[in-house]
C-alpha cells in the first residue's frame, strides 16, 4: 500500500500543471474550491480501495491524504528556488503568495521530504497492522509546530494583509495533527509503565553517577537559557544581552515576515516548559510521560530549527536580516545543538526506560508479571 500511495501521490503534479495552464483555474476563489475538491476526492479514493480490507486505524487516511500534499509542498519549495517550473507560478500569485518566504520554502521541504517519508512508513506498519505511536508522536509534533506557526506567522506578519481564500486550507492541516496527537497520546503504549529489578536499581542511582544523564541535564539548562532569551529578543526585550544578540547574532529575529517572531514565543510559552519538564523528569524516577513527550518535542524542534537555521541563510532573505559572516558557524552550532538536546533526551528515555517506569510495591502481586518479565518485555514491539 504504500507504494501505491507513493506513486498515487505524484498525480498531484498533473493538477498542478492543468491549473497552471488554464486562466480560468487561477482565480483565488476557485482556486480554492479546487484545492477543498481535491482533498474530498483523494481521501474517497482511498476510502473506496480500501472497502475490502479497510484499515484499522483512520489516521490512514490523514496520512495517506497528506502523502498527497507532501508533493505539492516539494514541487512549491523546489519551483520557487528555480529549480522547475510550470508547476506553480499561478499559486505564487494568486494562491499563497507568503510560500515564496525563505522560511514557507524551507517548511515545504520538510513537509515535501521528512513527512512524506513519515507518511510512507506509517502506512506501511498500519498496513502490517504493527505499532508506530513512538513515529506518529514524532509526525504530530512536527506538523503541529509546522503549522501553528506558519499560521500565526502570515496572520502576524507583513503579509496578513494578503491573505487569500486558500489560506483557509491550512487549518486542516493544523486541526488533523491535533486530532492525531490526542489519538496517539491516549493510545495504550507499546511498552510497559511497570518495572522490576532493574528499574529499581537504575533509580537507585543519584545523577552524579548517571553521566550521561547529567550531560542532557546540562544539555537542557542551556536550552533553556537559549530559549528564554531569544523569546526576550521577539518581546522586544529592553535588556542589553537582547539586543546584543539581535543585533550581532541573529537579526533574522526580527524579520518582518513574522515566521522567527511566531516561532520564538512558541518556544518560549511552551518549549521552555516543557525543557523545565525534562530536567525534572531526569532528576526523580518513575516520570512516565516522559516516553512520549520527548519524542512529541523533539519533533517540534527539530522542525522549527530545519525551517529558522534554513531560512536565516536563504538567499530570499534579505541581507540585513540573514547571519552575520564572521559568527555564522557559532550560531549554525547553538542552533544545531539547541535542536538536537531533545532528540538526544528522546533517544536516552526510549533507549534504557527503566528509570522512567514505574516500580511495582509487590511484584508478586495477582495480575502483574514478574520482575523477570517486566524487564525483558520494555522493548518495542
Amino acid at each position: 500500500m504504500e507504494t501505491f500511495v507513493f506513486l498515487f501521490s505524484f498525480s498531484a503534479l498533473g493538477i498542478l500543471y492543468a491549473m497552471n495552464t488554464v486562466p480560468e483555474f487561477q482565480e483565488p476563489y476557485v482556486i480554492l474550491q479546487i484545492g477543498v475538491a481535491v482533498l474530498v476526492v483523494v481521501f474517497l479514493f482511498y476510502f473506496l480501495i480500501t472497502r475490502g480490507n479497510p484499515p484499522k486505524d483512520a489516521l490512514f487516511f490523514v496520512f495517506a491524504v497528506f502523502s498527497f500534499t507532501c508533493v505539492i509542498d516539494l514541487t512549491s519549495a523546489l519551483e520557487y528556488d528555480g529549480i522547475i517550473s510550470g508547476f506553480m507560478a499561478f499559486y505564487q500569485k494568486t494562491g499563497e503568495p507568503y510560500l515564496g518566504t525563505a522560511y514557507a520554502i524551507m517548511m515545504c521541504y520538510w513537509d515535501g521530504i521528512v513527512h512524506f517519508i513519515l507518511y510512507l512508513v506509517m502506512i506501511s506498519r498500519i498496513t502490517d497492522r504493527k505499532g508506530y505511536r513512538t513515529l506518529g508522536l514524532f509526525w504530530a509534533g512536527s506538523l503541529c509546530a509546522n503549522m501553528s506557526v506558519f499560521i500565526a506567522g502570515i496572520v502576524a506578519g507583513k503579509y496578513g494583509s494578503e491573505i487569500r481564500p486558500a489560506f483557509w486550507i491550512n487549518f486542516l492541516f493544523l486541526l488533523m495533527p491535533v486530532w492525531g496527537a490526542i489519538t496517539l497520546f491516549t493510545r495504550s503504549k507499546d511498552r510497559p509503565l511497570i518495572g522490576g529489578y532493574n528499574a529499581q536499581h537504575a533509580q537507585s542511582m543519584k545523577l552524579i553517577w548517571r553521566p550521561l544523564d547529567l550531560i542532557l541535564v546540562l544539555l537542557l539548562l542551556a536550552a533553556m537559557a537559549f530559549t528564554a532569551l531569544r523569546g526576550l529578543v521577539a518581546l522586544d526585550s529592553p535588556l542589553e544581552a537582547c539586543s546584543m544578540y539581535l543585533k550581532h547574532y541573529e537579526p533574522y529575529l526580527k524579520d518582518p515576515v513574522g515566521y522567527p517572531r511566531v516561532m520564538m514565543l512558541h518556544l518560549f510559552f511552551y518549549g521552555l516548559p516543557l525543557l523545565g519538564a525534562f530536567v525534572y523528569g531526569l532528576l526523580k524516577p518513575g516520570c512516565t510521560w516522559m516516553s512520549d513527550w520527548t519524542v512529541f518535542l523533539a519533533g517540534a524542534m527539530i522542525q522549527c530549527q530545519w525551517a529558522h537555521i534554513g531560512a536565516s541563510l536563504h538567499p530570499r532573505t534579505t541581507a540585513p536580516f540573514r547571519i552575520p559572516t564572521d559568527v555564522v558557524w557559532s550560531v549554525l552550532l547553538a542552533n544545531v545543538l539547541y535542536a538536537v538536546t531533545p532528540i538526544l533526551v528522546a533517544l536516552r528515555v526510549h533507549s534504557n526506560p527503566y528509570f522512567f517506569l514505574k516500580i511495582s510495591p509487590f511484584p508478586g502481586q495477582t495480575g502483574l508479571p514478574n520482575s523477570e518479565e517486566k524487564d525483558t518485555k520494555y522493548k518495542d514491539k
